[in-house]
Order: C-alpha cells, then structure tokens, then sequence
C-alpha cells in the first residue's frame, strides 16, 4: 500500500493505535495511584483477587472473634472482681467464726458477733448477685443470666467455653452457728468454712486462668491480622512511587502521541493541495 494514499492513512492509523494503547495503560496506572491497589477488582487480576477477598473475609472474622471476646472479657473480669471482694470477706468471716468458736462467750457477746457473721454472709450473697456483665453471669448455673459461655475464639467460629459456677450453692458460708461447737466444726477439716473457701480457691484460680487465656487469644488474633494484612499488601497494594514515574512518562507519551497524530492526519491534506 502506498504510503501517499490520499484514501488510507496509515501513519494516522498507526499513530491512534499507539495513543490508544497509551491512554489504555494511563487508565490503569490513573485507577492504581487513586485507589492505592495494584489490583482494585477482579478485572484487573482475578486470581490475585480472589485471594484478598478470602483474605479480608480473614480479617473481618478474626476482628469480630476479638470483639467478642472483649464481651466476654468484660463477664470474666466482673466475675473475678466479685469473687476477690468475697475472697476478702472470708478473711473477716474467719475471724468472726474463731471468736464465736470461743465458750466463754456470754450470749449477749454471742448474739452481737453471729449479728456480725451474718452481716458477712448477706454481704457475700449480694457480691455474688450483683457480678453480672450485660446480663449475665459466671457466678450462677442459673439461666438466663447465669450458665457456661460458649464465646468465639477465631474467625473459624470455633468456641472456648467458660464453666460457670455455682455461686449460690458453694461459695456462700451457712448462717451463723449457733454455739461453739456449732462455730468449731465450721472451722474444722471439711467444715463448713473450709468447703467453701476452697470452692473460692478452686474459682478464682478458673476464672483466672481462663482471663489469661482470653487474653492471649486476643493478642494473638491481633498479630494474625497483622500478618494477613501485610501479606495481602503485598499481594495487591499498589508501588506508588512506581506508578507516580509511570504516570508522568505516559503523560509524555500521550502529548508525543497526540502530536504525532496530528501530523499524520496533515499528510494527505498536503497530498490534496498539490492537484488543487
């Protein structure tokens, strides 16, 4: 073909083709550099990009199984702050319990310190009542406040479940004895007080472990989030200072490349003025 045909101009055709497929890869390094990513949808990389959606599903999983777990952090936490105040009433209980085991007590002293020892209980009871955590309860088998909590530890759904105790039933000293005897079988091996402190011992020694645990979940799942966001960077962030050069040598090859098409398409314009 004549490359002075006035009816087909190829320098022109070749000139749009080449601006064509320049302004095509300004596009993508335009949509690279304002949204960051390499690869911003499927249409850019669809393997690439099916791989982050499932990694940012990851993601997403792992932050709600922490943000669960900060809920039944909070059960724990208040579960154990009730369990110290009562831990710390026991010794006060104790003392109480040594003085109305004494048998030179006359009744008047006996009916002030079993008042006391009561007082104690009754302060007990509310401590164990009153350690609920947006309605529930580590410190009672009674639903629907109490019961075990089958909390969501990763972004599998798979549970860790928190054993609830008892409260009611062994963490609560009996009413005042009556007697001396009464108050020194309570203070003897498998007594009364006995029983329940070590039922004391036993939960916050539970609940405790479990806090830790809880814990180390949560920071855990903190660093696997960050470990899959830094591999899905790497997998579909964009290199801006790289596009940033390509941007503005395409931006050149675009004024080159519309140049040249002008003067492509003043080629046969000078052709035709020749035969007028």
């Amino acid at each position: 073909m004549s490359l002075n045909s006035v009816n087909t101009n190829a320098g022109a055709m070749v000139a749009l083709q080449s601006l064509n497929r320049t302004n095509e890869a300004l596009n993508v390094t335009q949509k690279r550099i304002s949204t960051g990513y390499r690869v911003n949808d499927a249409k850019d990389d669809g393997a690439a990009f099916a791989v982050a959606q499932a990694v940012r599903a990851d993601v997403a999983g792992l932050t709600a199984a922490n943000e669960q777990l900060g809920g039944v952090k909070g059960i724990l936490d208040t579960a154990l702050s009730g369990l110290t105040k009562v831990s710390e009433t026991m010794v006060k209980v104790r003392e109480t319990l040594v003085r109305l085991a004494d048998d030179t007590l006359n009744t008047d002293q006996r009916a002030q310190y079993e008042s006391q020892y009561n007082a104690l209980q009754t302060q007990i009871t509310n401590f164990i009542s009153d350690a609920t955590y947006n309605g529930r309860t580590l410190l009672s088998t009674t639903a629907p406040a109490g019961g075990d909590i089958a909390s969501t530890r990763n972004e599998s759904g798979t549970t860790y479940t928190l054993t609830a105790v008892d409260g009611a039933g062994t963490l609560i000293v009996a009413t005042a004895p009556t007697d001396a005897a009464g108050a020194q079988a309570a203070l003897g091996t498998g007594g009364d007080f006995e029983t329940v402190q070590s039922s004391i011992s036993d939960a916050l020694n539970q609940f405790g472990s479990d806090s830790r645990y809880i814990d180390a979940q949560v920071a855990y799942n903190k660093d696997k989030v960050d470990s899959l966001e830094s591999g899905l960077g790497a997998l579909i962030d964009a290199d801006l200072a790289k596009e940033s050069a390509r941007l503005q040598s395409l931006q050149i090859r675009q004024q080159l490349g519309t140049q040249a098409l002008s003067i492509a398409n003043q080629a046969p314009q000078t052709l035709l003025s020749l035969f007028r």
